[in-house]
Order: structure tokens, then sequence, then C-alpha cells
């Protein structure tokens, strides 16, 4: 079942903007953490509910750390669960194009789908390792062909079209996905941020404004992101995803869907 939520945090933010124009306000702290009511604050979020800044990511990494891991090869099935397409049981969504394609294309040539590591493996080494590697929170079913055109590209607004890529976009340094998956590629990125802290034998992974990151364990940028989350609010499909892999697979869950808000309040 989904989450009751109350979508109020945007209206929220534009309420405290008008009431600040025009005022000359010390410097701004971090946004409270309280505009949007889920099921779960009462529970699964209560050790984090009202906090913000690094007290909030604290809190919320302690929560989501625990879960259950799959293998690598155990993606294969679950993302043809987490990312079935909503009108058609025998498809899932692709990431990045939007193309409803069949479960039984899965596979690495022209025409399959395959695993889109949305954090890019290659930022923080750690592969397709049981843990970051293999996380459903940040692994979607993309097009062999468009998950190749990303490679481990930083994201930032830019770039000409990706063949078959839905409106994606792309140039040297980054890329740029189409407009109804930007703030799932937000939330994916800025959840693995607070999941892996580098407590647990992996990089500490953490958002930044560069691009060219390589094999250093960041992702930019940062501001684009932040934006990108504003501008493309979770969706039925990506809220009921987040079901699927707290209740049937990994048993946590990515709280930037649940509250959207809770990322200003932290970055």
């Amino acid at each position: 079942m989904l989450a009751t939520r109350i979508r109020s945090w945007k209206s929220v933010a534009l309420t405290s903007a008008a009431v600040l124009v025009g005022l000359s306000a010390p410097t701004l702290t971090a946004t409270p953490a309280a505009a949007t009511t889920t099921a779960y604050d009462s529970t699964y979020y209560k050790n984090a509910i009202g906090k913000t800044g690094t007290s909030l990511k604290s809190s919320l990494h302690t929560i989501i750390s625990s879960q259950s891991k799959i293998s690598y090869s155990a993606v294969w099935d679950a993302l043809k669960a987490t990312d079935q397409d909503p009108n058609n049981s025998s498809n899932v969504i692709l990431l990045y194009s939007g193309v409803s394609r069949a479960k039984s294309l899965n596979g690495g040539d022209v025409g399959d789908w395959n695993r889109e590591h949305t954090w890019a493996k290659s930022h923080g080494n750690f592969g397709e390792a049981t843990g970051p590697g293999t996380d459903l929170h940040h692994l979607r079913a993309a097009d062999v062909q468009v998950n190749s055109t990303r490679g481990n590209l930083d994201f930032d607004n830019g770039g000409s079209s990706v063949t078959n890529g839905g409106g994606s976009k792309v140039d040297s340094d980054s890329f740029e996905p189409r407009d109804a998956d930007k703030g799932d590629v937000a939330r994916m990125i800025l959840y693995m941020a607070v999941r892996y802290e580098g407590d647990d034998g992996w990089a500490d992974l953490e958002p930044n404004e560069k691009v060219n990151n390589g094999s250093n364990p960041y992702i930019g940028k940062l501001a684009v992101l932040k934006q990108w989350n504003e501008q493309d609010p979770p969706s039925a499909f990506e809220e009921k995803r987040n079901d699927v892999i707290y209740n049937t697979y990994q048993h946590n869950r990515n709280p930037f869907i649940d509250h959207p808000e809770w990322v200003e309040a932290i970055w």
C-alpha cells in the first residue's frame, strides 16, 4: 500500500519565501523537515522527524542502513518487479528513455535493457559488489545503448539529444535525463549519499558541484540535482517502486521519495 502523504512541501516553501521578501533577515538555517506527512513518520522515520542539516542526515543514515542485501544476479528479477509498467505487467519502464519494454528482453544486446547504476559504480569504485553495487534504490532498468551513452558521466543541464533517449541530453562531461526522470535521478543520487557514509567498508559517497569526478566518490552537480528534485516531484511510479523495495527486497526506504523537502533540509 502506498504511504498516505500530504503534498505541501512546495507550498510551504513558497509561503516562506513570500514572507521573507523585502525583509532584512539574518542568515537562514535549513528548512525544517516537517512539510510532508507520510504513514511512516510515527514509525520508520520517528527518529528523524523535526531534524535538519547534519542531524537529519545522520538520523536517516542510521535508519536506512538497516537493510537486506541481494546479489547482482538477483537484481535482474528484482527490477522486473520494481520497474514494472503499471499499464503492462509483462514490461518494465526504462529510465532516461521512458520506453516500455518486455521484461524478457534483459541482457546486453541492442534492443535489450540492462541494469543502470544511477550512481555510477566507478564513482567510489564499488563495482557490482553486494552493497552499493546492488542497492535497488539506485539501480534501474535502462536501454543498453542509452545506458552506454550515459556511462559514468555526472549529472548537469545541457548537451545534445541522446538517440532514442526520450529527450535526455549528453555532452562531453555530463548527462541530463528527460524531464520526467530528473527528480527520480536526484532522489536516487541523494539516497546513496546518505546511505553510504564510509562506515561500512565502502567509500563515503557525496554530491558536489563538479563534473568529471572520475573515480572519486562524488557525483555532481548538487545544485542541479536540488533543482530537479523540486521541478519533478515524486510520481506514483516512484512511490510504488519505493514500496516494493521496502516490502519485498531491501526493507529500507528512500527518504527523499517520502519527504522530498528533506533534500533542502540537508543540503
